[in-house]
């Protein structure tokens, strides 16, 4: 079990625009991904969720592996 933990790859994720004037589901994906605010950054395990989400706001925000 504790291989599987290590296996997973962590993203560190970086809210680097506004979401004024976006539509209103990438201002909900960025909600969904913790992002509240331009500089806020959250680091998260990368699930096929995480990264479809990632790559909807992918102009809105930098991405880099831990």
């Amino acid at each position: 079990m504790e291989d599987l933990k290590m296996a997973e790859k962590k993203l560190r994720i970086k809210q680097v625009r506004s979401k004024i004037g976006h539509p209103a589901d990438q201002k909900r994906t960025l909600e969904a991904l913790g992002l509240r605010k331009i500089n806020h950054t959250r680091e998260v395990v990368a699930t096929p969720q995480i990264l479809g989400m990632i790559d909807k706001v992918k102009h809105l925000i930098t991405v880099e592996e831990i």
